[in-house]
């Protein structure tokens, strides 16, 4: 079985027709377990040729050149170069056929375009990401008002999966009183359940970003489409890419 469209998810967003975007699950690809089967991380301990050859099928299927990127859970923001893999966390693109991309296993893949379609981005948040100011960096790089700015959020480990520090809550709260509300007491009482969603709604908020849309899709809950790394710490990773259409299309 070969990689498929069936394969994919696609946002639902009022994105202009010449943006597209897509996230990988774990089907269609040719990796063994426990990375089955469409592995797309080359630095998880997956054989390179199965990486390889999953990444060959993504690209043939969607037409487009992914730039990847070396992930450190920090704020850079890179333009998106096929050529190269950049370490950053987030990349930008105006090239048509250049596709951000993002690798995820829990962490929030966040995708972003202007309205006019002239501009995308994407960003890999998890919470430290999320609270050194990945978004607030990936929207910058737009260089658009943010009442022009539509972003999604893709699949994450979800509200009901994610415990954390006292300390995560705190690094939210110092920054914005509002995240207290993303924070939910958990079993163990100097602990909390942590809502990325929520987190990530009310920093964007905060800049001005209203229109975001997605959010809801459980990874650490849903095994069959999405690797979790909390879930199983040996695991594959997730691509959320997203890019301009060529106009010869």
């Amino acid at each position: 079985m070969s990689l498929a469209w069936s394969d994919l998810l696609v946002p639902d967003w009022p994105a202009p027709a010449k943006v597209r975007a897509c996230v990988t699950s774990r089907a269609g690809g040719v990796s063994q377990a426990p990375f089955d089967s469409c592995n797309l991380g080359d630095h998880v301990g997956d054989d390179p040729a199965a990486v390889a050859e999953n990444r060959r099928r993504l690209q043939a299927l969607l037409g487009c050149r992914p730039a990847w990127l070396s992930q450190v859970h920090g704020v850079a923001v890179v333009e998106a170069d096929p050529a190269r893999v950049a370490e950053a966390d987030a990349s930008w693109s105006a090239t048509p056929g250049v596709a951000c991309t993002i690798m995820t296993a829990d962490c929030l893949p966040v995708l972003f375009c202007d309205r006019a379609g002239s501009r995308v981005a994407a960003a890999h948040a998890g919470w430290r990401g999320l609270a050194a100011g990945v978004l607030e960096a990936s929207v910058a790089a737009l260089g658009c008002p943010q009442s022009e700015v539509l972003v999604w959020l893709g699949p994450a480990i979800g509200p009901r999966a994610f415990e954390v520090g006292a300390e995560v809550r705190e690094a939210f709260v110092a920054q914005h009183a509002e995240a207290a509300e993303a924070f939910v007491p958990s079993v163990n009482p100097e602990r909390f359940m942590a809502d990325l969603y929520r987190l990530a709604r009310i920093r964007l908020a905060a800049i001005g970003v209203t229109a975001v849309y997605g959010g809801g899709l459980c990874t650490f809950s849903d095994a069959e489409r999405f690797y979790s790394y909390r879930r199983e710490p040996r695991t594959g990773r997730l691509a959320s890419l997203i890019w301009l259409e060529p106009s010869s299309h």
